[in-house]
């Protein structure tokens, strides 16, 4: 007789703990673009999580070796596409670094002052994006008009606005239009008159406070180990940010008015806090680079370049304090008009690391306010 085997099946309590696979995206309301997280729930608490990326890699330090030194900055540009200014100010700056060369201190300023412009707008999107994920709709509207204000006068000078192409090797494409300064300055001066609509409207909002106090605490070994940086390191208490702690640009001048925003407790709320304080003090630093440049005299904000740009033989890396987090370039030259090699460390590369550690145990609720809280831009995620 052929043997057989029974199966019960039953619907009882080993029902609830059954583990599901959840995906959330590629294409999820949750997820700022195409990004996959792949949860393993029990019941409503997720037990592991795998952030899943490259949906819309486009091969960028490929395309590297392939463009000269003048194409390169607009591949740079693009990868974090709220941060564009500052992309490009890093790779410029690993060139200018192979070349020995110095910039006029008219464009050090300048790129000074229109690098933190970048950094509020950068900081203005997640700023009123985060609330929206968390149900509320009118920071948006603020946000917006903010950012405005702003893309006004970064449109006029650079003639870009998202994209701004303005740095060169040695310096800036141009310099600047007649009164440009005094409308930037009355720009500054506006955004910051209501700056407290988010003060009020986000932090005095008891709601806002529930969803995100307490809820996605990461630890300061977690943000060492993950290589985390930028506002999220610094809403765990990690001190760090390459502006103070390795001068470039304007920055060692400014260091009576530049900031660094920590905080201690490591949860959504620190992180947005740090977000908003940093957002205030980039608007300080704009205007003191406004006050050294009216300070200084008429001159060049570029120098000559020949007609085939060739770096040297050689390596070297920049690294720049982006909007979100740490932002590298490792230039390898073999002395022709093409890199080498150029590696790109991107800020969210690293930070949405971190995911795999800090969803686990939290409910699927709270997954929304963490992964919002992150602060990441999916094309520096894949590049």
């Amino acid at each position: 007789m052929t043997p057989t085997t029974e199966t019960m099946v039953g619907i009882g309590g080993a029902a609830e703990s059954t583990d599901m696979v959840l995906n959330i995206g590629p294409q999820h309301p949750s997820t700022h673009g195409v990004l996959r997280l792949k949860l393993v729930l029990d019941g409503e608490r997720i037990t592991h999580a795998e952030p899943v990326i490259g949906y819309m890699h486009r091969g960028a330090e490929k395309l590297f070796e392939a463009r000269d030194y003048r194409q390169i900055i607009m591949l740079a540009n693009r990868h974090d596409w709220l941060s564009a200014f500052s992309n490009e100010l890093g790779v410029v700056l690993a060139v200018e670094r192979m070349l020995g060369m110095e910039v006029p201190e008219r464009a050090v300023w300048l790129r000074t002052l229109l690098a933190e412009l970048n950094r509020v707008l950068n900081h203005l999107m997640f700023l009123g994006s985060y609330p929206l994920e968390l149900g509320g709709i009118t920071p948006i509207f603020y946000a917006f008009r903010e950012r405005e204000e702003l893309q006004h006068v970064m449109e006029e000078v650079s003639g870009g606005r998202m994209h701004y192409m303005f740095n060169r090797v040695g310096g800036l494409k141009e310099d600047l239009p007649a009164g440009w300064t005094t409308r930037a300055r009355g720009a500054v001066a506006d955004v910051r008159s209501r700056m407290d609509r988010f003060d009020d409207l986000v932090l005095g909002n008891e709601i806002f406070r529930g969803r995100t106090r307490g809820v996605g605490r990461l630890t300061p070994q977690a943000v060492h180990a993950y290589g985390v940086s930028g506002p999220i390191g610094r809403g765990s208490g990690v001190d760090f940010d390459l502006r103070r702690d390795e001068p470039y640009l304007a920055y060692g001048e400014l260091g009576d008015v530049l900031k660094v925003v920590t905080r201690q407790e490591g949860d959504c709320l620190a992180r947005f806090e740090c977000l908003l304080e940093q957002t205030h003090n980039a608007l300080d630093l704009a205007d003191a680079c406004l006050d050294r440049l009216a300070e200084l005299p008429p001159g060049p904000v570029n120098q000559r370049l020949p007609k085939v740009l060739k770096a040297p033989e050689g390596h070297t890396y920049a690294w720049t304090e982006n909007p979100l987090g740490i932002n590298g370039y490792y230039l390898v030259s073999k002395g022709e008009k093409t890199p080498y090699r150029l590696k790109l460390r991107s800020a969210s590369y690293n930070n949405i690391q971190v995911l795999t550690e800090l969803l686990p145990g939290t409910l699927v609720a709270d997954m929304v306010a963490i992964l919002g809280s992150m602060f990441f831009v999916v094309g520096d995620i894949d590049k």
